[in-house]
């Protein structure tokens, strides 16, 4: 199956603010938690940005979620 890159980024967005909400964590929230500035989780939840490995890991560590269960989501 093929995919757009586009389509994966919205799709990891919307996985993203799930698993955030689940935990009942603002996006301040999560940003706290990673070290990283509140409109980063914002635009990579609204998928703006291409975010790096990097970030991705340390919100996986904040979600108390192994980084691969971030992109363990339906296609839609």
């Amino acid at each position: 199956m093929d995919i757009s890159e586009e389509t994966f980024i919205v799709n990891l967005g919307i996985h993203v603010r799930q698993l955030r909400e689940k935990k009942n964590l603002s996006q301040q929230d999560l940003a706290n938690d990673c070290d990283i500035p509140k409109n980063q989780i914002g635009r990579i939840e609204r998928a703006e940005i291409n975010t790096s490995i990097k970030t991705l890991v340390k919100i996986a560590n904040a979600l108390d979620v192994e980084p691969k269960e971030l992109f363990d989501f339906s296609l839609k």
